[in-house]
């Protein structure tokens, strides 16, 4: 059974709040993996067990302020700037949105929709196609982009998008460390009809309408949506395919969907699980736009490009498991994201001579656009 929680090294005489926090929470995690093992859990088993979890306020409470206190105390003042998790979401919004990734990426539909339906001769009808776009859907990112992006972050903790002026950011978490983030389970979120109202009306609505706890929130009205370390939290392949679902069902058509999850390994060692992901969250009706492997973590960024997620899923041979981490195989396995203490074999050690695994210092270096 996959660890519940991302193991995260610090120095534990410094930050003792840290330490007790987290080591708090993990016991309840450590006791569900002996009780039940993994042949013995279906789906129920885990909805069960997250039940509970979720209603632990004392755990959640001291890990909530213990990962707040990592996170502003300790990792801003370790993390260079071109490795933060933050500003590579902030950097790869800006590109895309602004930057021209999302002009790219609709000059590229227009080629393969004429390409479809016959080249040249086919051309007017990718005009009409063009010009139905432009028309007045309210769920539809266009060019261009003038408004502020509206950003949900789940598992936010501290909400710290809030400090960039170009995000109206929306933080959700099961226990908030702070007040601007509103107390929400993201797996349990009920997802309401789309408002069909101006772009500055929605802004509106998002600063002073939603309710605390939040417990729905209407259809395709985010632009981006940020899962930094957080599918790595649950316990199993279901529920992190159903947090992909989820964001699928709440981002506008074009709208990004970004991933951070923890890996100390070299580049190439799990990229079998990051090809899997990549399959499975496509079949959902996005397309990847950018990887990236840092230090510690990949990086990754979805575009919604179809709303039709019944008819992506039916032609395609994704299913749940394929969003695995190496956690769900090794009960007592975890990954860290700030630390270099781990062993490879001889024949990892080959691939790093060979250049496999030689990570570039700046993230800039590894991002690269698809396509």
């Amino acid at each position: 059974m996959g660890s519940f929680s991302v193991c995260i090294h610090f120095d534990c005489e410094q930050y003792p709040a840290v330490q007790t926090g987290m080591q708090s929470c993990r016991s309840d995690y450590q006791q569900y993996e002996l009780q039940w093992p993994l042949e013995d859990i279906d789906v129920g088993d885990f909805e069960k067990i997250w039940q509970e979890h979720c209603e632990d306020q004392q755990s959640l409470s001291e890990y909530a302020s213990a990962m707040r206190l990592l996170a502003v105390d300790h990792w801003k003042k370790k993390t260079p700037n071109d490795h933060d998790r933050i500003e590579w979401c902030r950097r790869t919004c800006y590109e895309f949105f602004r930057g021209g990734g999302l002009l790219k990426c609709l000059e590229k539909d227009d080629r393969r929709r004429q390409h479809t339906l016959g080249g040249a001769a086919n051309g007017e009808t990718c005009e009409t196609e063009r010009k139905r776009m432009k028309t007045a859907d309210y769920n539809t990112i266009k060019l261009p982009f003038t408004s502020k992006i509206r950003l949900l972050d789940v598992g936010s903790c501290y909400n710290p998008f809030m400090d960039f002026e170009e995000f109206l950011a929306v933080g959700i978490d099961i226990v908030p460390a702070v007040e601007s983030v509103y107390k929400c389970d993201f797996l349990n979120l009920q997802v309401q009809e789309p408002l069909q109202l101006a772009s500055d009306t929605i802004d509106t609505f998002l600063r002073g309408s939603l309710r605390n706890p939040l417990e729905r929130v209407p259809r395709e009205i985010f632009h981006v949506i940020v899962f930094s370390l957080l599918l790595s939290y649950f316990p199993s392949p279901y529920q992190r395919w159903i947090c992909c679902q989820k964001a699928h069902e709440l981002l506008a058509l074009n709208g990004l969907l970004l991933i951070i999850t923890p890996d100390s390994s070299h580049q190439g060692r799990n990229a079998a699980m990051i090809k899997s992901w990549k399959k499975a969250i496509e079949s959902m009706g996005f397309q990847r736009w950018r990887y990236g492997k840092d230090r510690h973590l990949h990086l990754m960024a979805f575009r919604k490009v179809s709303r039709d997620t019944r008819n992506n899923l039916l032609n395609n041979d994704a299913t749940p498991d394929m969003l695995y981490i190496p956690q769900d195989f090794n009960e007592f396995e975890e990954e860290s994201v700030f630390t270099d203490d781990f062993t490879r074999s001889e024949s990892e050690e080959r691939l790093l001579v060979e250049g496999f695994g030689v990570l570039p210092e700046g993230m800039d270096e590894l991002d690269f656009m698809l396509g």
